[in-house]
């Protein structure tokens, strides 16, 4: 019991007295997965691969998102907890390895929510024709604005933000629909394929392949976020009902979408890497249709933003409570949601954002490519640095609770232990193979140009992982973890109502 009792957060009493508790059902959980994970941009990213690409999705579907899908099954229904990985992690590792999985966690979404402002800016740019938002400075500018949308939006009541992202997706996935049909149109209408399907072009064993595979890891990097919420989750069905429904959503979204972008774009001179779909829509079925697709894709990246923002949120509010961050991080606003988190979230994503596109923007030439595709793959480093631990969790839970492992375990061991195991190695594989070769060679002419802009943002983003810990040090002021619980709990914690 005295080793459980070393694991006990003070996260765990305070969330649900904080945050409305037990709001989101199964439906707002897949809609924060899609979300999360569903960057349909990967698939024009991807389909220039050909044919063999459609190897590469099931291979990391095979040895990342499914096995990643059974292993968060477990952890999650073990501790439904707010913090996900950060609570999962504290579990079966101690508070340090908690504390450094949660940065791991948190750090992609700040990153992530300029690489959605960035989206919004590409697809503003398709519609306007390339004729607008050249600069660089003037990309930076749309991004802000998105970002400070978003954290607008996360500071309403979690249901009201969560009924306008619900609404949004019904046009997303009507815009996925439409980027899937346009290949069927475009052969319907007499068309040869713009990608030959010929038996050489199948072969997954190109070299140029083994950086594919990491930037479909990269596609499907998330899993576990909406968990991030877990006190805010109505029921453990809710849980199981979203990991069986989120995974079939994105793994045909993206099959569909990456074979529609073969067939009707191919890799024409000058091939946009990021608004490849409503090409292809464009080509099938008209310019205007083309122009309706990516304005509602533009429209959900805005969106998008918000979750992101409110659901990274949730790790910083943790960190808050665990006064591993100054106190104030782990209070609530009137609207019971975590508004010093998201403010500090939103910050730091606009100072992101000033550095890449203010100050380094010109060596970037205008391109948003380059920001967008040397941020994702930084971020890719991070963030399967932090389902590294994911996975090795499932093993070291059952050592400190037994009896709720076995519990809520709806797979025989061997077979979690194995998912464990088989996420591992994709996650190191896919984070070494993405110094192979560069993304979006458009951009980066040489590999050795492509590893610089990804090691600077890997060690920036080192530097601040080391930073906030630091602080975290200097805040906790030598105390154990008991005593700032028995302080917390014994009415002079950290959280508020302010």
């Amino acid at each position: 019991m005295a080793a459980r009792d070393q694991r006990a957060m003070i996260s765990e009493r305070l969330a649900p007295v904080l945050l409305t508790t037990k709001q989101l059902g199964a439906f707002d959980l897949v809609v924060v997965f899609v979300g999360i994970v569903l960057f349909i941009t990967n698939s024009a990213g991807l389909a220039p691969n050909g044919p063999s690409m459609f190897i590469i999705w099931i291979l990391s579907f095979l040895t990342f998102l499914i096995p990643g899908a059974f292993v968060t099954a477990q952890l999650g229904r073990m501790f439904p907890e707010e913090g996900s990985l950060y609570v999962w992690t504290h579990k079966a590792l101690g508070p340090f390895w908690g504390f450094f999985a949660g940065f791991l966690a948190w750090w992609p979404g700040p990153l992530v929510m300029v690489v959605a402002g960035s989206l919004v800016v590409a697809y503003a740019r398709y519609i306007c024709d390339f004729a607008c938002l050249s600069q660089s400075w003037e990309q930076g500018i749309v991004i802000l604005a998105v970002i400070a949308f978003s954290a607008f939006l996360s500071v309403l009541r979690q249901r009201v933000s969560q009924n306008y992202v619900n609404f949004q997706f019904v046009f997303y996935a009507a815009a996925i629909f439409v980027m899937g049909l346009a290949g069927l149109v475009w052969l319907w209408r007499g068309n040869p394929s713009a990608t030959p399907f010929t038996a050489d072009a199948w072969n997954p064993f190109r070299y140029t392949n083994l950086t594919a595979y990491s930037f479909a890891v990269l596609a499907l990097l998330g899993i576990e976020v909406p968990l991030n919420m877990g006190v805010e989750i109505k029921s453990d069905e809710a849980i199981k009902k979203y990991l069986f429904w989120g995974p079939i959503v994105v793994m045909a979204a993206y099959l569909w979408t990456t074979w529609a972008n073969m067939v009707a774009v191919g890799v024409p001179e000058g091939y946009d890497y990021l608004t490849g779909g409503p090409l292809g829509v464009a080509n099938a079925m008209g310019e205007v249709l083309g122009n309706i697709v990516a304005l509602i894709l533009l429209w959900f990246f805005l969106s998008n933003t918000a979750i992101y923002n409110y659901s990274f949120a949730r790790l910083l509010f943790v960190s808050g409570l665990e006064r591993r961050l100054p106190h104030q991080i782990g209070q609530v606003n009137r609207n019971r949601v975590p508004a010093n988190a998201v403010w500090l979230q939103t910050v730091l994503a606009a100072l992101i954002t000033i550095v890449m596109y203010f100050v380094f923007g010109q060596a970037a030439g205008g391109d948003v490519g380059k920001p967008y595709f040397s941020l994702l793959a930084g971020l890719t480093v991070i963030w399967c640095a932090s389902m590294v631990l994911l996975f090795a969790d499932v093993h070291f839970v059952r050592k400190w609770y037994p009896e709720k492992f076995e519990e809520v375990r709806q797979v025989p061991r061997w077979f979690l232990y194995l998912c464990a195991v088989v996420g591992v190695a994709a996650d190191v594989l896919a984070a070494a193979w993405i110094f192979t070769g560069p993304w979006y060679p458009g951009g980066f002419p040489t590999t050795a140009e492509w590893n610089t802009w990804v090691s600077l943002v890997v060690l920036v983003s080192l530097v601040i992982g080391v930073a906030v810990y630091a602080i975290s040090e200097l805040t906790r002021k030598g105390r154990t973890e008991q005593e700032i619980l028995g302080e917390a709990l014994g009415g002079t914690g950290p959280a508020g109502s302010g």
